[in-house]
């Protein structure tokens, strides 16, 4: 196999194609089973038997996946424990909680439906290390013995998953404060928190105006949820609403539109509890941790603040991770990857809202006002489709990667990545002067259309 398997989070791709075939997957769950039996030897004395548990969102492949998965676990004499729909920092949130081994989600995250993937968690609630990864991808590549007959693996259903999850996040919130008062309109994107987020709401006392709660199969983040949250914006307006809040289809991430329909990014809802919790002192590491993509305008908001922005690669585990090294305990992706490490373990859509939530009782401001709290400069985001891979470290492109940071200097960013969950590249250009913006990234889309018209030597 010489493609890799792993990507930013996790495996993913189109289902029924590799490496989303029962095929694949089931040798995934041999290999991930090997590894972590393998790993934990020597200390697990007085418990003999390897647990795994698996939640998914609502796609329709979810559940080929899901039989794959346990056809390879059980194989291995692994015991699974099924979730059901639930979102993925609740399979965090429960592999601690029942004191399983690993913790497993299906989903393609904010992916068309007809992509799936696969998350690994491991027993701490963090998802695995790029270490396990290559571990796995070698017991795939050269697959393991199989056990005996005898020690085949048991798989049940946890029926209590998702109050289990409601109340953990009710948890998060103060103590003595409601939402009595507030209209909110929740777009559960027809994914996994389309049940569990409209209760924690409801319990604490909101009137939810609930969209994107009827799940097809085929319907998850279509038109919806945190990647098109104009259709949110529309109901915040029409139902006077004092918040809309969109999550994606597996509720890590979350999108926030404010009382007058203006949509908010993560880096505005992370700079809100940075800017409260710094003033109340329980801000650690004396900054926050986001990454690459986010504004400009943020790190210098950060900067006057005696603060720093700490700035890790793309996806919430790289931004958990140096959480863990710079002692910071908010940190999170302008795309609403959340991370709340006194809470979570991972990006959280619903525990982020709560928290803008739990300041907007607190400070009695709209959330105009809350989450207006810096300016970000200007910044132009292109996504170019792949019909080839791409070498960002091509002569030409190089050329017109250094050309284009000269330009922009010290008053702009420029970041060219492969997406690490689709078949794109991401040019992304900030800076104060827009119309420089624009220049260097047609100059940079015409670099890479050329790439890709050239016929391979």
């Amino acid at each position: 196999m010489s493609q890799k398997l792993f990507g930013t989070d996790g495996v993913r791709g189109e289902a029924n194609q590799w490496p989303i075939t029962p095929d694949s997957i089931m040798k995934l769950a041999i290999a991930t089973g090997k590894h972590f039996i393998d790993s934990c030897q020597g200390s697990r004395a007085g418990h003999p038997r390897f647990t795994v548990v698996i939640g998914k969102d609502t796609r329709l492949s979810g559940y080929m996946v899901e039989s794959a998965l346990v056809a390879g676990f059980v194989t291995m004499g692994i015991d699974v424990v099924l979730l059901g729909p639930i979102p993925t920092p609740g399979v965090a949130v429960l592999t601690r909680s029942l004191r399983a081994d690993l913790g497993v989600m299906i989903s393609a995250s904010h992916n068309p439906y007809t992509d799936n993937g696969i998350k690994f968690f491991k027993s701490d609630g963090y998802k695995i290390t790029s270490d396990d990864e290559k571990a796995i991808e070698g017991y795939v590549k050269n697959p393991p013995a199989l056990p005996p007959a005898t020690a085949f693996g048991k798989a049940k259903r946890l029926d209590d998953a998702l109050g289990r999850y409601i109340e953990f996040a009710k948890a998060t919130f103060p103590r003595g404060q409601r939402l009595d008062g507030l209209r909110i309109v929740l777009d559960a994107a027809n994914g996994a928190a389309y049940k569990v987020a409209p209760r924690v709401l409801w319990e604490l006392g909101a009137d939810v105006v609930t969209i994107g709660d009827d799940p097809q199969g085929d319907n998850i983040n279509l038109n919806c949820g945190a990647t098109h949250p104009e259709f949110l914006a529309a109901k915040v307006l029409e139902h006077e609403a004092d918040l809309g809040i969109a999550l994606d289809g597996d509720a890590d991430r979350v999108i926030l539109v404010d009382e007058k329909g203006v949509v908010v990014d993560g880096d505005q809802l992370m700079a809100a509890i940075t800017q409260r919790w710094h003033a109340r002192g329980i801000l650690r590491g004396n900054g926050v941790v986001a990454t690459t993509m986010s504004n400009l305008g943020f790190e210098r908001f950060l900067e006057s603040k005696g603060l720093t922005l700490f700035r890790a690669a793309v996806g919430d585990r790289n931004v958990s991770a140096m959480m863990h090294e710079k002692g910071c305990n908010v940190g999170g992706e302008q795309s609403g990857h959340i991370v709340l490490n006194d809470y979570c373990t991972t990006g959280d859509g619903l525990i982020g809202a709560l928290q803008v939530l739990s300041l907007i009782q607190e400070t009695n401001q709209t959330a105009s006002q809350l989450l207006t709290v810096f300016a970000p400069v200007p910044q132009k985001l292109q996504n170019i489709r792949l019909k080839k891979p791409l070498n960002l470290s091509d002569p030409a492109l190089s050329s017109a990667i250094n050309r284009a940071e000269m330009i922009l200097g010290h008053t702009g960013r420029l970041l060219v990545r492969s997406s690490g969950t689709e078949p794109l590249v991401r040019l992304m250009a900030q800076g104060d002067d827009e119309l420089l913006l624009t220049t260097v990234l047609h100059e940079l889309v015409e670099v890479v259309a050329t790439m890709q018209s050239e016929k391979s030597l």
